[in-house]
C-alpha cells in the first residue's frame, strides 16, 4: 500500500479554494464549520464544564484533548477509528449518551475533510446510493433509539466481538484481498448497520471491516468510507438537534473538540501519504482494532457479568 505525495504545497491549495476546486473547497468548509461552532457556542469561561455531568479536572481535560489529537491522527492514517479511540475513554468518564452525542462533531467534520482531501464526490454516490440510503436509514433509526431506550454496555460488548472475530479472520485468513469486489447484500447490511450503531454507540466496525476486506485501494477505501459516514453523522446531528439532544452547550464542546482533532487529521493524512508496506499498514490496522476491541471488553465485562 503506497500513497505518494506527502509534500504540501500551501500555494497551490490556495489558488484552488480561489478557483472554488472541489477538493479544497470541501476541506476549508469541514474545517471553518467547526472553527465557526466553536466560536459562536462558546457558553463563557465560567461555563466551559457546565454541561459534563462529571467532576472534570484540567489534568483531565487535557488528556481528553491529547485523546482527541490521537484518534484525529489513526482517522487520517486509516479512515476509520476516530470514534472507537475516542468514545470508550470519553464514555469512561462522563456520561455515555452525552459522549455519544458530543463526538458526532469531530468525525462529521474528519469524515467530509476527508471526502475533498480524496477526490471523491457524485461519482461515488451514482454509484453506491443504495448504500448511502441504507446508512442514512439505520442512522435515523439509531438516533431514535438512542432518545428512547438505554442500552447500556451491551451494544459496545457485542461490538468489541465482532472486532475481535474481524481481527482474528484476518489474521488467520492471510489478510484476505478480494479486489474491488462488490456485494450489494453484503454492503447494504453493512452500511444500514453502520448507521445505527454508530447513532446507538459512537461504535461502527463493521464497514470500515468489510471495506479493508474488499477495497484495499487506499484512496478509494478511505474516500468512500468517509463519504457514508460523512452522510450518517450528518444525519445523525441533524436528528439529534430535532430531537433535543443536540444542546447548543454540546454543540460547542463537539465543535471544540473538533478543532483540536485538526491537528491530528493532518498530521495523520500526511503520514498516510507517505510510502508504506502494505503488510505492515495491515498488521497496524490489526493490532489498532484488538487493542480497541480488549479495552472496550474491559470497560463492559465487569458490567455485564460481574
Amino acid at each position: 500500500m503506497a500513497t505518494t505525495g506527502s509534500t504540501v504545497d500551501v500555494e497551490q491549495f490556495l489558488k484552488n479554494l480561489t478557483a472554488l476546486r472541489y477538493r479544497e473547497v470541501t476541506m476549508t468548509v469541514a474545517t471553518l464549520a467547526v472553527l465557526a461552532g466553536a466560536v459562536v457556542f462558546f457558553p463563557g469561561i465560567e461555563n466551559v464544564t457546565q454541561g459534563i455531568q462529571a467532576d472534570v479536572s484540567p489534568v483531565l481535560l487535557v488528556l481528553f484533548l491529547g485523546v482527541a489529537v490521537l484518534a484525529g491522527a489513526i482517522k487520517g492514517m486509516l479512515g476509520f477509528g476516530y470514534a472507537l479511540v475516542a468514545t470508550p475513554i470519553f464514555a469512561s468518564v462522563v456520561d455515555p449518551t452525552l459522549a455519544v452525542v458530543v463526538l458526532a462533531i469531530p468525525p462529521w467534520m474528519i469524515n467530509v475533510f476527508q471526502v475533498g482531501e480524496t477526490d471523491t464526490g457524485l461519482d461515488f454516490v451514482r454509484e453506491e446510493w443504495v448504500l448511502m440510503a441504507l446508512a442514512v436509514a439505520g442512522a435515523v433509526v439509531g438516533v431514535v433509539a438512542l432518545s428512547t431506550y438505554s442500552a447500556g454496555p451491551i451494544v459496545p460488548f457485542v461490538i468489541a466481538l465482532v472486532i475481535l472475530g474481524y481481527a482474528l479472520f484476518e489474521i488467520f485468513g492471510g489478510f484476505l484481498t478480494v479486489e474491488e469486489a462488490h456485494h450489494p447484500v453484503g454492503l447494504g447490511t453493512a452500511g444500514a448497520l453502520e448507521g445505527f450503531l454508530l447513532a446507538v454507540s459512537n461504535l461502527g466496525p463493521l464497514l470500515p471491516a468489510y471495506y479493508h476486506t474488499f477495497e484495499r485501494d487506499t484512496e478509494r477505501y478511505i474516500g468512500g468510507l468517509s463519504m457514508v459516514l460523512g452522510a450518517i453523522f450528518t444525519v445523525r446531528i441533524l436528528v439529534m438537534v430535532a430531537d433535543g439532544l443536540m444542546t447548543p452547550y454540546r454543540l460547542w464542546l463537539g465543535c471544540a473538540i473538533a478543532v483540536v482533532t485538526i491537528v491530528g487529521l493532518l498530521l495523520g493524512t500526511y503520514l498516510r501519504r507517505l510510502e508504506v508496506d502494505e503488510t505492515k499498514f495491515n498488521w497496524f490496522v490489526v493490532a489498532l482494532l484488538v487493542v480497541i476491541a480488549l479495552n472496550i471488553l474491559r470497560k463492559t465485562v465487569p458490567a455485564l457479568f460481574l
